[in-house]
């Protein structure tokens, strides 16, 4: 969990950020890969660590160095033009997934691991004329939004495939770095931190 204070939930950049996840969530849910990568940086980092279960005060909860995925913009962009392929058997048919997105808590790049809830002169830039998902355009005239945000949410993944398997839950925190651009916000980086050490669902051909 990120120390120091959140901006508060009625600030148009925290509205912003939290419309970009229900927004790309939408997107998933519709099997738009296309709309969705394009909602990604070119420098994108997208990693899920390896949980571990540890004694109280171990100090650790994840293996370093090993993770589920830990892709860029190159590697998610075959993964989704691999589903458009014949050779996609994991994923047909579809699976049917319902994305829940909650708890979401929105950090300005200033703020991370400090105090204080004000944002700083060099983390901010006057919002006007940003469109896009998410966009800081469409926060309040005259705010100001941060170059790069630090947003924590939850995820509830259902996911249902076939007609016989029992449907799969997927239980994770996610930490976001999302990067104001002139179309709007975009995700620069996703870390997955998932609520199982043994993951139960089929396998891993998703996008959480």
């Amino acid at each position: 969990m990120t120390a120091g204070r959140p901006l508060p939930y009625s600030d148009p950049v925290h509205q912003a950020a939290h419309q970009f996840l229900v927004e790309e969530a939408a997107l998933l849910d519709a099997a738009d890969y296309a709309g969705w990568l394009a909602l990604l940086c070119e420098d994108i980092r997208y990693l899920m660590p390896v949980r571990v279960t540890t004694a109280r005060g171990a100090g650790f909860d994840s293996l370093e160095g090993m993770a589920h995925f830990d892709e860029n913009l190159y590697a998610l962009r075959k993964r989704v033009e691999r589903l458009a392929t014949d050779h996609a058997w994991t994923e047909d048919p579809p699976s049917r997934t319902r994305h829940f997105v909650s708890n979401v808590r929105t950090f300005a790049a200033g703020d991370v691991g400090g105090a204080g809830g004000a944002r700083g002169a060099g983390d901010v830039r006057e919002v006007g004329g940003t469109g896009g998902t998410g966009g800081a355009g469409e926060a309040e005239a005259g705010a100001a939004a941060a170059v790069e945000l630090r947003v924590e949410s939850s995820l509830l993944l259902f996911r249902s495939r076939g007609d016989t398997r029992e449907a799969d839950l997927v239980s994770a925190g996610r930490t976001d770095t999302l990067r104001l651009t002139d179309a709007g916000y975009r995700l620069a980086r996703r870390e997955i931190a998932v609520d199982e050490s043994v993951l139960r669902t089929q396998n891993l051909a998703i996008f959480l």
